[in-house]
């Protein structure tokens, strides 16, 4: 099998895992949601077929450049992911969980406040702010510009940040939950928590969905370090 068709193989591979990955994840939740706020979503059929056809457009546009990682990985280990538990300290896997996290919240965090300036908004993120209000199937409902912005970030870190390989596993299965679950809608998270030191710093549905109310604040995915930063954090709903 020549590279061209290898890799081609790996991205339609992977952008069926990331479709199935999605709609697993997004699927338990919004059944969680029925089970535990009936009527939650009554009246968004619609809205929900909208943000289940952009999400799964948007999982081939993660899926191609995951793709092609993964066959640069297996076939010629030009990428830094690592899968022997001593290539490493193992004080490193936390490490490096974290500095996957951080950056991918940084990029995040001002390629999503620059994608509500007028232009960038109207053209690609209108898309996403189109869910009002948002449900857990929404975590992938981008426009292509906005999917392609979020789906290069995890590819080109493992250039980058050497991981072990179960870490990056982890890295993906974070950013999959905390998309989910802050879009569907209501706070899983008692206030014990979310109104703790800790949660002054982590970002949940409540503090996701100020967001799409008020739209000029509360940008981060993970953490609320930039919007502490920069003023614009502006707390918490009540979902």
């Amino acid at each position: 099998m020549n590279s061209t068709a290898a890799i081609a193989i790996s991205a339609i591979a992977m952008t069926v895992i990331v479709a199935l990955r999605y709609l697993a994840s997004s699927g338990a939740f919004a059944l969680a949601t029925a089970r535990i706020r009936p009527g939650q979503y009554d009246r968004l059929g619609p809205q929900i077929r909208r943000e289940i056809g952009w999400s799964l457009a948007s999982a081939a546009i993660y899926g191609i450049p995951a793709g092609i990682v993964a066959w640069g990985w297996q076939q010629h280990g030009w990428t830094l992911i690592y899968n022997g538990w001593s290539d490493y300290p193992l004080w490193y896997l936390p490490l490096s969980l974290f500095l996957y996290l951080f950056a991918h919240d940084s990029w995040f965090y001002w390629t999503h406040r620059w994608m509500h300036r007028p232009g960038p908004f109207r053209v690609a993120h209108a898309v996403h702010h189109a869910s009002r209000p948002p449900t857990a199937w929404a975590a992938m409902s981008f426009h292509p510009i906005e999917a392609v912005t979020g789906a290069v970030v995890i590819p080109a870190l493992v250039f980058l940040i050497p991981i072990h390989v179960a870490m990056l596993a982890l890295v993906l299965a974070i950013m999959t939950l905390m998309g989910v679950t802050n879009h569907m809608g209501w706070e899983m998270f008692p206030r014990a928590i979310t109104h703790s030191w800790l949660g002054q710093w982590l970002i949940t549905a409540s503090h996701h969905q100020r967001h799409h109310e008020q739209y000029q604040c509360n940008y981060g995915l993970y953490f609320r370090f930039w919007d502490h930063l920069c003023g614009t954090d502006r707390g918490l709903s009540q979902p």
